[in-house]
């Protein structure tokens, strides 16, 4: 049986976040067309995947605790037409705190096969939130942990962002001190980043509000490792963190090249060895795609150097790294180029071999991105 996923894009939110360049709109007046629209796409892209059986189905987004228990369970009638899923199957809801009222996760527990919920804290800290537009308060993102985890949700996840100009180191270490005294069982920690299409974006280049400073975002990765060691928090992906049997099974997949469907505007799908597609970011033309009888994807067939390069990206975040065998399952001439530009990186301390593994050192860790970078196929 092969190991794949189902991916569901929810492209709506209350309220735009100040960073976030992920698809979505505020205006839900086409909620319920759009919903449909994924179920028809649902139909027509069922083959994609090699078997009927999911690891993983993920609600992402978008904000998609803003479906209601009804919508949510119309989804899932409708994948069990067409797919599997059992008891180990890991079946995900990313979620905003200010979604979470006992009553809903109460209905989530009885009423929906969801067993885990990533929630979008961001941080315990009032000025973070604040400056990065979220409508949550911190008192919230504490109370809603509590709840869930009373109520029996043994599989939490929380988002949490450092090197913002308002994230100084002690509400950074405070902010990692706070999820591990909560008992949360993994971690997804990521570098404010400034995109060209958001609030932020907007601020930054009209200097009224400062860049996020580089060495700042240095210090506290390096300070998040550290923390991690001690909490016995595995850092199995660069920017994920997790206690012992909470990997995330839908994003590993990802990370290994396994085939996954992704359904709803700017979804993305690949089929595990060569074709990708991705859907239209906007609810409108996706809409229209649907109901004309037009695909609302476009896709690419990736090339040899394409797959090579996207090894390199992929596997060197994980915590496993990559082994020179799957590299030379690719072509001999893809590991000698490996192996030749491996050498410096070897020699500069940001890469370590281990019986014909490769893998990120902690100062890599650091730098992650140029070491892809020198790595690839040009």
């Amino acid at each position: 049986m092969p190991d794949q996923s189902l991916y569901i894009h929810v492209p709506f939110c209350k309220r735009a976040c100040h960073y976030c360049d992920f698809h979505f709109s505020t205006v839900q007046k086409h909620k319920k067309e759009v919903l449909e629209a994924m179920l028809l796409e649902l139909d027509l892209r069922k083959g994609e995947l090699p078997d009927r059986n999911l690891c993983s189905i993920y609600f992402g987004g978008g904000t998609p605790s803003l479906l209601s228990i009804s919508e949510l369970n119309v989804f899932f009638d409708h994948i069990a037409r067409y797919f599997n899923w059992g008891r180990k199957t890991e079946i995900t809801l990313e979620a905003n705190p200010d979604d979470l009222s006992e009553a809903y996760l109460k209905s989530l527990l009885k009423e929906t096969p969801i067993n885990r919920l990533s929630i979008g804290v961001q941080s315990f800290a009032e000025e973070d939130l604040r400056y990065m537009g979220r409508i949550h308060t911190a008192r919230e993102a504490e109370e809603v942990l509590f709840k869930a985890q009373d109520l029996g949700f043994e599989k939490l996840s929380i988002d949490l962002i450092f090197g913002g100009p308002t994230t100084s180191d002690e509400i950074w270490a405070a902010n990692l001190e706070k999820a591990a005294s909560l008992q949360v069982q993994h971690l997804s920690c990521y570098a404010l980043t400034v995109e060209e299409r958001t609030a932020l974006g907007y601020r930054v280049r009209k200097d009224l509000s400062p860049q996020p400073s580089e060495s700042r975002a240095a210090r506290q990765f390096e300070y998040l490792m550290a923390f991690a060691e001690r909490q016995d928090y595995e850092p199995y992906e660069i920017s994920n963190f997790a206690r012992k049997g909470h990997r995330a099974i839908h994003n590993s997949l990802y990370w290994q090249g396994a085939p996954y469907l992704g359904i709803g505007p700017s979804a993305h799908s690949f089929d595990g060895h060569r074709r990708r597609r991705w859907n239209v970011a906007n609810n409108g033309l996706y809409l229209k795609c649907l109901t004309t009888g037009q695909p609302p994807w476009e896709e690419e067939c990736l090339t040899s150097e394409q797959r090579y390069n996207e090894l390199v990206l992929t596997r060197l975040r994980t915590l496993e790294g990559l082994s020179a065998k799957a590299i030379q399952d690719l072509g001999e001439n893809y590991l000698q180029h490996f192996l030749r530009q491996a050498k410096s990186l070897q020699a500069e301390k940001l890469l370590e071999e281990e019986k014909g593994w490769y893998r990120l050192s902690r100062a890599g860790r650091l730098l992650a991105d140029f070491v892809a970078r020198e790595l690839f196929w040009v």
